[in-house]
């Protein structure tokens, strides 16, 4: 279990933090979040407040489409994030701001308060899965929480969450979604993938093909036939569709069997 509860405040007040002192040229910054700007990133983290807030008073918006894939559940949620960004358009900075702090405090009570070990409303699909517990599901919300502040710290040149507090639970949660993203890759049994994130807040990660599946864990030892190597600038940055495969390549070192080193490089932690 990864637990990240308690890091909801401290990103927080980091964030509200960071808001408070953005100029008004900073605030329409664009970002590596495609087509957003500081401020559609700041609107979406309100969204993400207020969802989950409703979810509190079993509150929900249900789906205006049939929804029977992955794509199409993407599809959908790209649909929602771009009409509530369009509408805050209208909303000042400072009120942002002010909403923000202010749900963003109900939202962290919210993620203290959860049951670990209980069913989550909703599944991590992009690690594959159908049914998810409510730890993962907070640690999920707990990597949109920090790759979105990291994405408008990096657009306005603000350092703050590298750090190994609060970055290495935001990669290690990401990690989960690579038995997934190499579930179409066969190998012979045994066969040990390695990917590290460089740097005291990185750490390795360890994928065996056993059983015709690929599993995951932070201990191994054997010699892996695979090894990626990547900053952990690069890595946030490549698992949330911020930079391309292609772009991550020239700056990371693959080490052994390039076929299975690749397929890290397809790890998507978010929806989209």
């Amino acid at each position: 279990m990864i637990q990240t509860a308690a890091l909801f405040p401290i990103l927080h007040q980091k964030l509200i933090g960071l808001l408070t002192t953005l100029s008004d040229e900073d605030w329409h910054k664009p970002t590596i979040a495609k087509l957003w700007t500081v401020k559609d990133v700041a609107a979406h983290l309100l969204d993400v407040n207020l969802r989950t807030l409703a979810l509190c008073e079993n509150h929900s918006l249900k789906p205006d489409r049939d929804i029977a894939s992955y794509n199409g559940l993407v599809a959908y949620l790209n649909h929602l994030n771009n009409e509530w960004v369009s509408a805050a358009k209208r909303i000042s900075p400072g009120v942002l701001t002010e909403l923000i702090d202010i749900t963003g405090k109900k939202h962290s009570e919210y993620m203290a308060s959860v049951d670990p070990y209980a069913e989550a409303p909703y599944a991590v699909a992009w690690a594959g899965e159908e049914q998810s517990a409510m730890w993962f599901h907070v640690a999920r919300e707990y990597t949109e929480k920090w790759h979105h502040q990291q994405q408008i710290r990096d657009a306005t040149g603000r350092p703050g969450i590298m750090t190994r507090e609060l970055f290495y639970p935001c990669i290690d949660t990401f990690m989960y979604g690579l038995p997934h993203t190499y579930r179409h890759t066969v190998a012979d049994e045994g066969t040990i993938v390695k990917i590290s994130v460089t740097t005291d807040i990185g750490g390795d990660w360890y994928l065996k093909y056993e059983g015709g599946r690929w599993n995951m864990s932070k201990n191994n030892s054997h010699d892996p036939a695979a090894t990626i190597m990547m900053t952990p600038e690069i890595s946030w940055k490549l698992f949330t569709k911020g930079i391309s495969p292609e772009t991550a390549i020239q700056g990371v070192e693959l080490i052994g069997d390039l076929r299975l080193a690749r397929v890290a490089l397809n790890l998507i932690a978010v929806m989209a």
